[in-house]
């Protein structure tokens, strides 16, 4: 069963899919973005995975940087997917179940990304204004713990998302991995309609407080108290901290704020007015630029550090002198088996001269 949507709705769902069927160059130019999007961000967040994991001495900074960057791999990894449903126009050809894993796991990094960043922006405010505190109980066990925490309710925040994710068949042959509210229905008799109105204004305004204001509203009056308390201690605040705290705020903002918007529209304006058509066709584009965030986390958290800079390029080099050494070996081996075989034919050819 499906929500009843009407004529112009269908319109809209249908002009949603039919985005990439007439190759554009601005799809052509989302689709693009999208492919590199997921190739840079899945080398990063590899790579600081690794240098992270294994060179770095374990501190509750790595602890936030490796879960961090485990969200943000999960999401780029999964772009290449949403790459090829917008190359088919639009087209879900993967089946049901990997529609909501892969949807799923879009709205996991959403909801552990902010809750990650605001519990690095309230940390850094207790070292800052509760240095007593932090001495003695913030600890790499205390940091795991929040981590877990976190995981935990992104997934169970997840879950509705998953349970409302669904392939939806349109009459032109398109099949979309969209929203079906017309799942888990009640046994008390119901207004289909309303009740579909209804949850999906629920998922909307959940992502919008969870995701992205409340953890927004964390950073901005974390890093708020950081400078107050930096300042009437007489201390100066150093222009990397502070470099850093507006690249991080607005970096999610810009990332975040036009997926949010586009979504309160496409949700709260009438069926089939020209705004939810608008929105509509910008959710792709505010979705990849929501991917983004993904690709800049580790530059704004992670090659900050010039310490870990410094770890991740000897990391690279110490791989570039293997393979190299690797390689010159192999030439060596091959050089001597080379030289190995011209005389054995020299010797075999001998005796008949």
């Amino acid at each position: 069963m499906h929500c009843p949507y009407n004529q112009k709705a269908n319109l809209s769902l249908i002009t949603l899919s039919n985005q990439t069927a007439k190759m554009t160059s601005l799809n052509m130019f989302t689709i693009s973005l999208h492919g590199m999007f997921s190739s840079i961000g899945i080398i990063e967040n590899i790579l600081i995975l690794g240098v992270v994991g294994f060179h770095v001495r374990r501190s509750v900074i790595s602890i936030w940087i490796l879960n961090l960057a485990a969200s943000d791999l999960l999401a780029t990894a999964c772009l290449p997917f949403f790459t090829l449903y917008m190359a088919r126009g639009n087209t879900w050809t993967l089946g049901t179940t990997f529609c909501r894993i892969h949807s799923s796991i879009f709205f996991l990094n959403m909801f552990v990304s902010g809750f990650l960043l605001a519990a690095i922006s309230m940390d850094r405010c207790l070292v800052v204004l509760r240095p007593v505190w932090a001495q003695n109980y913030r600890n790499v066990q205390l940091a795991w713990k929040v981590c877990g925490v976190i995981w935990t309710l992104a997934g169970l925040f997840t879950v509705p998302f998953y349970i409302f994710r669904d392939t939806v068949n349109l009459h032109n042959g398109k099949i979309l991995c969209y929203y079906n509210y017309a799942r888990l229905l009640p046994a008390e008799p119901f207004d289909l309609g309303r009740l579909c109105n209804q949850r999906k204004e629920a998922l909307a305004f959940m992502k919008l407080f969870l995701s992205f204001l409340i953890p927004l509203l964390i950073i901005i009056l974390s890093y708020a108290a950081v400078n107050i308390g930096l300042a009437r201690r007489g201390c100066r605040r150093p222009f990397r901290f502070v470099r850093l705290v507006i690249a991080v705020v607005v970096s999610f903002v810009l990332c975040w704020a036009p997926y949010h918007i586009f979504i309160i529209v496409e949700v709260m304006a009438p069926v089939g007015h020209s705004a939810q058509e608008f929105a509509s066709r910008a959710l792709p584009i505010s979705a990849t630029i929501g991917f983004l965030n993904s690709v800049l986390n580790p530059i704004l958290y992670v090659f900050s550090c010039p310490d870990l800079c410094r770890k991740i390029r000897h990391s690279l080099s110490a791989v570039m002198e293997a393979v190299l050494a690797e390689d010159l070996a192999e030439q060596a081996r091959r050089r001597s088996t080379a030289r190995s075989s011209i005389s054995t034919t020299e010797i075999v050819l001998k005796p008949c001269v």
